[in-house]
């Protein structure tokens, strides 16, 4: 009888592991579509052996529980492109904002009211004393003065947009990572538990998010935490505790700097939509702005230099013709754009004439109408250098776009992977139903045949 027990153990500690194979099997395929899940698989040992004297018989089987199927060498690679696709995909969205105040595909924009600027003094030499004829040209320096105005402004509107995403960032960024520190303690409370697989797939999906918001370095502990710090060190979660990001207003900016315990870590990112929005902010916009001051600045002192050795219509000097560049620190022409304006209303004090040459002169606004073809800016015509500076925000966003589908191609391979890896196949885990629903039957038999043998000693005993 104390055989028969012990093969009645072995086969009902059987029917319970096939009965935590078969949940496992089940959970697997309920979860087939659930967003970051990771396939499961029952683990299955052998029970250790009964000695009887000098023989070792075999026990049956134990079921110790789950594990979930991740390759952490894989998941980090998806984390490490997840932050250059978003820092590239954050930079290329924000410089196509500034592109397209340099498309003047349409007509407008910037180098039509260059153009058309110059073109209004070669009209005015034709009729230097028609009055409309000069207002035009009062009217095409407007123009030009407001276009400058307008892109000098809209580059500072896109400049604060990103500021504001900046600090929305930094919010979600603590929120991921407090989730973590949350999810660190959980964890560590329960190791090697369902429960626990369950709170590493979350894990796993808040680690992803944060990702795709700033560079991350992820270290797992013992107990199934992760120590998480920025590429550059910034630390962000420790066990149970994160660290907070703050932002401050820098005062000779304006905008958001980026604080961690006191310290500016702005420049420290470089992943992530945050470096990506950054980048943008800090690097790239200002360079457009200080080549479009450049530009201001040098058709303004150039025209007003030109307008100064000439005479007006009543036969006095010229004067300024735009209001004068009054740069914020020697070498700096920061504002140029933004507070271009005329300096004169009045049609008759345009120097068309050359100095003492009478009313019917026509040398200085054949002068002022060349300085179009004249180097006036880092020596370039002011037309040569506005198609520079398209030219170099065009190949900016070109170049970052071609990186990101490079880097998008190579996150998708991996994301397959990871798939292939840790995804649910439907197939294979209907085979592993056969195959645990069998293995359940089988055991049921062996359960029933004992009882059977038991009942027939029994009755014979009696």
């Amino acid at each position: 009888m104390s055989s028969l027990f012990g093969a009645l153990s072995i086969a009902v500690r059987s029917l319970y592991a096939q009965e935590g194979a078969l949940d496992t099997t089940s959970n697997n395929i309920a979860n087939v579509n659930t967003p970051g899940y990771s396939r499961e698989i029952p683990i299955l040992d052998e029970a250790a052996p009964l000695n009887t004297g000098q023989i070792a018989i075999g026990n049956g089987v134990d079921f110790d529980g789950v594990q979930s199927v991740r390759d952490n060498i894989l998941d980090l690679q998806i984390d490490q492109q997840t932050q250059q696709q978003n820092q590239l995909q954050t930079y290329v969205n924000s410089m196509n904002q500034v592109q397209s105040l340099f498309n003047d595909a349409s007509g407008g924009g910037l180098s039509s009211a260059i153009n058309q600027f110059f073109s209004s003094f070669q009209q005015l030499a034709g009729n230097p004393t028609d009055i409309p004829t000069r207002q035009a040209v009062l009217s095409a320096g407007q123009d030009l003065a407001s276009e400058f105005q307008q892109t000098g402004q809209q580059l500072l509107t896109i400049q604060q947009g990103l500021d504001q995403q900046v600090t929305q960032t930094v919010n979600q960024i603590n929120t991921d990572t407090a989730q973590l520190a949350t999810l660190n303690e959980q964890i560590s409370s329960q190791p090697n538990s369902e429960q626990a697989n369950m709170l590493e797939d979350q894990q796993y999906q808040v680690l992803n998010n944060l990702s795709q918001l700033v560079d991350v370095a992820a270290t797992q502990t013992n107990s199934g935490g992760l120590t998480i710090t920025t590429g550059n060190g910034v630390a962000l979660v420790s066990s149970d505790q994160s660290f907070a990001l703050s932002t401050a207003t820098n005062p000779s900016t304006g905008f958001q700097d980026v604080f961690s315990q006191g310290s500016d870590v702005s420049s420290s990112f470089t992943g992530g939509q945050l470096a990506g929005l950054l980048e943008a902010r800090d690097q790239a916009i200002p360079a457009v702005q200080s080549n479009l001051d450049n530009l201001a600045a040098g058709i303004i002192n150039a025209v007003n230099s030109q307008s100064l050795k000439g005479d007006d219509l009543n036969g006095n000097p010229g004067g300024d013709f735009f209001q004068p560049v009054v740069q914020p620190s020697p070498g700096s022409n920061a504002g140029a754009a933004e507070n271009m304006a005329m300096a004169i209303t009045d049609p008759t004090l345009i120097a068309a004439a050359a100095s003492g040459g009478g009313q019917g002169d026509n040398s200085n606004a054949l002068a002022l109408a060349n300085i179009q073809n004249n180097p006036i800016v880092n020596g370039e015509t002011a037309t040569d250098y506005y198609a520079d500076l398209v030219s170099t925000v065009g190949n900016d966003v070109e170049s970052a776009t071609d990186e990101q589908e490079s880097v998008g191609l190579v996150l998708t391979q991996l994301q397959n992977q990871q798939s292939n890896t840790s995804g649910v196949s439907l197939d294979e885990e209907a085979a592993n139903l056969i195959l645990y629903q069998r293995a359940y039957e089988a055991a049921a038999e062996v359960v029933a045949a004992i009882n059977n043998l038991s009942n027939d000693i029994l009755q014979t005993v009696q």
